[in-house]
């Protein structure tokens, strides 16, 4: 069993998180600069088992496409070439940033903190993968 890993992409800056061995927890492992995505995450893939790939699919309430959208399956097509023996998983990421927001608000989490992109992207990986992991 491999660990799946999470992402929160993002124009500018993209979150990641992953499971646990077991696929039981799920923890933040930061938040990176997007055009620096390709070399984490091969680096990641490198040292690590990973069994999945869990990206955030962003739509709007009424399910049309947002302005992220298409970036993100073209990320998706990116991710297949990338990694062609990692199934790659879509799963919708409605609301994921205010969730994170508010978990980091409800935690305690300083405001300085709250204001981190990074945390806040690394935040919704957690957020989405944990979701994922409730629906399998």
């Amino acid at each position: 069993m491999g660990r799946l890993l999470g992402i929160d992409y993002g124009l500018k800056r993209t979150g990641l998180a992953w499971t646990d061995i077991l696929q039981i927890s799920v923890s933040g492992i930061g938040g990176v600069e997007t055009e620096m995505l390709e070399s984490k995450l091969k680096e990641i893939v490198g040292t690590e088992n990973i069994e999945r790939i869990v990206l955030g699919f962003p739509t709007r309430t009424d399910g049309s496409d947002t302005h992220s959208t298409e970036a993100i399956r073209a990320l998706s097509a990116q991710l297949k070439v990338w990694f062609p023996e990692i199934p790659v998983s879509l799963h919708d990421e409605q609301f994921s940033s205010k969730m994170a927001k508010k978990v980091m608000f409800d935690a305690g989490v300083k405001k300085s903190k709250r204001r981190d992109k990074h945390l806040i992207n690394q935040t919704s990986a957690v957020i989405i993968l944990q979701d994922f992991l409730g629906r399998i």
